[in-house]
């Protein structure tokens, strides 16, 4: 594997293979053999044996770019998500589905999220009469975002079908990549209004839904379920670096990124979340540094966005601030590496872009 970004540590995020079962059964149903796909790309087909098995998130979206090659099929990642749903989440599963109402599920699936994936994660955001469901890749230098993004939005709709009922519809779906150029799929399976080049990917809903109670909900099973939760958190906890990485994506995008405010959501200090940063040989600002450029590369790839939207979403004073930032994690303007991005061979993006390091 190449280079992560300084500060990195060892340790690589995992994802449970679980939300990656259907990628067989979609190469079989576009003609492709699975075996001798997965082969191609150094996978074992017996490796999506057991949900439970562990793949790396850039395996992961190296596999989705591998997959997208070889078939052709440019919404590879939305036939995936499509047959996805609870079931693919293991135990986070079976607790959001024995819940009392949705409201609690889907913060059980936010709160949660981190034991099924490292690399990725969901948040739930309020405005107006909304919510909106969100799902962010925080692993830096990762191939096909669109794919994983497409495919994760098309899940979260999939459970929020299966919470809410047949009578739920969305108000909006959200996708962080530009428009494709064939998007008839996407509309045939949402049937909701599209938005492309979108801050993140989500569904949006209407707030009200978020009351409404689970005709299966089971307050024993519940219980039973939490504790398990629980125990298998307790043996996460070593993990706290990336316990920040995974709210910071949220937390740039919608300007709380102050330490003080990511210190509230761990009911710490911001004195108290360095030290533990410290420990782990790392410190908050540079895990802030990692998420603007991991957003601003996935911003200048995958959407359209203006050099000086991108700057304003990342809470720069003006597009020159922005730039020189960019510069000085890359060694190129956010014009330049988007221009030669374009250049590039899509196969090859990933590999060149997992040689960048921050400085």
């Amino acid at each position: 594997m190449g280079q992560r970004t300084a500060k990195r540590g060892l340790r690589e995020a995992m994802v449970r293979i679980g939300g990656s079962l259907a990628i067989p059964a979609v190469l079989e149903s576009l003609g492709a053999d699975p075996a001798e796909v997965l082969a191609e790309a150094g996978f074992d087909l017996a490796l999506f044996d057991d949900p439970d098995n562990l793949i790396s998130f850039a395996d992961r979206t190296r596999l989705a770019n591998h997959c997208v090659a070889r078939t052709g099929c440019r919404h590879f990642g939305l036939l995936v998500g499509q047959q996805l749903g609870l079931e693919s989440l293991g135990l986070v599963g079976l607790l959001v589905k024995y819940s009392p109402d949705v409201g609690t599920a889907l913060r059980s699936l936010v709160r949660y999220m981190h034991l099924h994936v490292h690399g990725a994660t969901t948040s739930l955001e309020m405005s107006d009469r909304n919510a909106t469901l969100g799902y962010a890749i925080y692993e830096p230098q990762v191939e096909a975002t669109d794919q994983i993004g497409a495919g994760a939005v098309a899940m979260l709709f999939n459970i929020l079908r299966t919470l809410c009922g047949p009578d739920w519809k969305p108000v909006e779906i959200q996708f962080a990549h530009r428009k494709p150029e064939n998007a008839a799929p996407f509309h045939r399976y949402f049937r909701a209004p599209l938005t492309f080049d979108a801050e993140q990917n989500a569904v949006v809903l209407a707030a009200d839904w978020l009351k409404r109670s689970l005709a299966g909900a089971d307050a024993g099973v519940h219980r039973l379920l939490q504790r398990q939760i629980d125990a298998l958190e307790a043996r996460h906890r070593d993990d706290f670096p990336e316990q920040v990485r995974s709210v910071l994506h949220t937390a740039l995008v919608t300007g709380h990124a102050r330490a003080d405010q990511v210190a509230t959501l761990f009911s710490v200090h911001s004195r108290t979340l360095n030290r533990r940063l410290n420990a782990f040989g790392t410190g908050f600002r540079e895990l802030v540094d990692e998420g603007r450029f991991g957003i601003a590369r996935q911003m200048l790839e995958d959407s359209t966005m203006e050099v000086s939207q991108i700057a304003a979403l990342l809470d720069y004073a003006d597009a020159s601030a922005f730039t020189r930032a960019f510069r000085r994690w890359s060694g190129t303007t956010p014009a330049e590496w988007r221009a030669a991005r374009n250049r590039a061979p899509r196969g090859s993006r990933g590999a060149s872009a997992r040689r960048k390091t921050l400085m």
